[in-house]
């Protein structure tokens, strides 16, 4: 890749960063709504469920946390794009934005389905 297609392919990261953090917090409320619906259904038949005002702080402030690191693994999505695309392909470069989307997108809702599936179980 030469000098050029660097700076093309950091502006289409840095362009795209913004649908990515947007889904990532689409995902997080989501992932919220699940575990606020479903918690009391399947969680509370065997430990006690509670969110209250202060959980909902923490939980926020550590979404928050998470999805700044996941912001750090996106930008291995543009370091990944410039070493291994070298005709400068714009199929790859989509391709691979979107398993890195619908990944970090799916995680949350994954992980709290995990939980209740935990429940169910037990």
């Amino acid at each position: 890749m030469n000098n050029k297609n660097y700076k093309y392919a950091r502006l289409w990261w840095w362009d795209k960063r913004f649908d990515y953090n947007k889904g990532l917090f689409r995902a997080g409320f989501i992932a919220f709504m699940l575990y606020n619906i479903l918690g009391p259904i399947i969680i509370e038949p065997h430990e006690e469920f509670d969110e209250t005002g202060v959980l909902v702080i923490v939980h926020g402030i550590a979404y928050l946390l998470i999805v700044c690191i996941a912001n750090v693994f996106y930008t291995l999505g543009y370091l990944t794009d410039i070493c291994f695309n070298k005709n400068n392909s714009s199929l790859f470069r989509q391709n691979l934005f979107a398993v890195g989307y619908w990944f970090s997108v799916s995680l949350p809702i994954v992980l709290v389905l995990l939980i209740m599936c935990q429940f169910l179980f037990l």
